[in-house]
């Protein structure tokens, strides 16, 4: 069964909420991802500084990863 793509316009009012509110989460956790990326030193980075700059482009996966694993002794790695 073929799905019908929307326009914004025909979006309810609560999924244009929802998804506003996900495009600002995630932009945020990327811009925070970058900017600590950025002030933290290269032996203070689990890996490749650009390694991780490239990953934190793909969504959400890569900012969470970064600070899940990337950042030495303040991750889940710690």
């Amino acid at each position: 069964m073929a799905h019908k793509k929307q326009s914004w316009s025909e979006f309810s009012g609560g999924k244009k909420t929802m998804m506003v509110v996900a495009s600002i989460v995630q932009v945020s956790l990327t811009v925070a991802g970058y900017r600590d990326l950025a002030r933290r030193s290269a032996d203070e980075v689990e890996g490749s500084k650009l390694a991780w700059g490239v990953a934190m482009l793909a969504n959400w996966v890569g900012p969470i990863a970064y600070f899940a694993k990337g950042r030495k002794g303040l991750g889940l790695n710690a």
